[in-house]
């Protein structure tokens, strides 16, 4: 199952990167002054059995957070988790406006066209590395060519 899934991803035109049961596809952030905070979004896919995201880390940012955004009292709100879950088989895709990665205390700036190394740490599959392709500053969505 799994190299007829690979075979078939290697005809598709977009950045996938898989290692052990985690794949990840369309990593993207918006353009963010150096110093600020910016954001990373993507998609996860179990391969096998669930797995959850524990963190990650750049060589760009000081700190990465897990966040999810919600509605509260009308008002859009933000706060941290402590882990993202990715159902067995299942896909989890992190976007504006729900969950997504807070770059913390960025050491440079991102410019739309940039790009930059991103290493995902799961619970069962270890360490998972992708690159970020820099977007729009507004942004809402982004597909890697």
């Amino acid at each position: 199952m799994k190299r007829a899934l690979f075979a078939l991803l290697a005809l598709v035109p977009v950045a996938v990167h898989a290692e052990g049961n985690m794949m990840v596809d369309n990593a993207w952030s918006r353009a963010a002054l150096a110093g600020r905070t910016g954001v990373v979004y993507l998609s996860m896919m179990a391969m096998g059995g669930a797995d959850r995201l524990l963190g990650a880390q750049t060589p760009i940012a000081e700190k990465i957070e897990l966040h999810e955004s919600y509605q509260s009292e009308g008002v859009s709100r933000m706060r941290p988790v402590e882990a993202i879950p990715v159902a067995a088989g299942g896909t989890v895709t992190l976007a504006p406006g729900g969950l997504h990665m807070m770059l913390i205390g960025l050491r440079q700036a991102l410019k739309p066209g940039d790009s930059f190394p991103l290493t995902l740490r799961f619970e069962k599959a270890g360490t998972v590395e992708t690159t970020v392709k820099v977007g729009n500053a507004g942004g809402m969505d982004m597909k890697m060519d």
